[in-house]
């Protein structure tokens, strides 16, 4: 099982990039905001899920450890796909799904194309007991970190340039609109 890939960044596609290692370009699967983080860069690490069917190997790549077990979490789902789980984590952070799932909140999840409310609810109730509430140290931050980015995302910048601009801010400015403040702040320097 291929667990982590090191090598050298080909190509970037709509849903993947091709990683060169030790002369063998490696399709992997990743989320808008993944590649986008990749875009620029020559050397690349990614955490790697090996997804295994009958007819096809696929692997997904992911920045942090954090958003692997996210996937592997939310993967573990019956009717959460692959696809449907990139999907997940192009939309929120692993911490804000994780407080999503404890607030069984589902509306986060069922902003994702194949996931209706139904759908949402399984997955709340099946990682319900997977995820503890000291996985998420503040849920309210995360909670407003999402407010946030569908605010910069309806201002018409993209998900990565949202969540890029939101990391820089304290955790303990959970106000939405402080954390626009900053953030768009941020942006115009760019």
């Amino acid at each position: 099982m291929i667990r982590a890939l090191k090598g050298t960044l080909g190509s970037i596609h709509p849903n993947h990039a091709i990683v060169f290692v030790g002369g063998i370009g490696y399709q992997v699967y990743a989320s808008p905001y993944t590649l986008g983080k990749l875009a620029g860069l020559t050397e690349i690490f990614l955490h790697i899920h090996t997804h295994v069917r009958e007819d096809q190997l696929s692997l997904y790549g992911f920045m942090t450890e954090d958003e692997l077990s996210m996937f592997e979490l939310l993967i573990s789902v019956s009717g959460i796909g692959p696809k449907v789980a990139i999907g997940i984590l192009a939309i929120a952070e692993p911490k804000t799904i994780r407080a999503a799932i404890l607030h069984k909140d589902p509306s986060i999840l069922t902003r994702v194309s194949g996931v209706g409310k139904k759908t949402a609810e399984k997955v709340i109730v099946e990682l319900q007991n997977k995820v503890s509430s000291a996985d998420v140290s503040d849920q309210a931050g995360a909670l407003a970190e999402q407010e946030s980015i569908e605010a910069l995302t309806a201002l018409g910048y993209s998900v990565t340039e949202a969540r890029e601009a939101l990391k820089g801010i304290p955790d303990d400015v959970t106000s939405v609109g402080e954390r626009l403040k900053l953030a768009l702040k941020s942006l115009g320097k760019k």
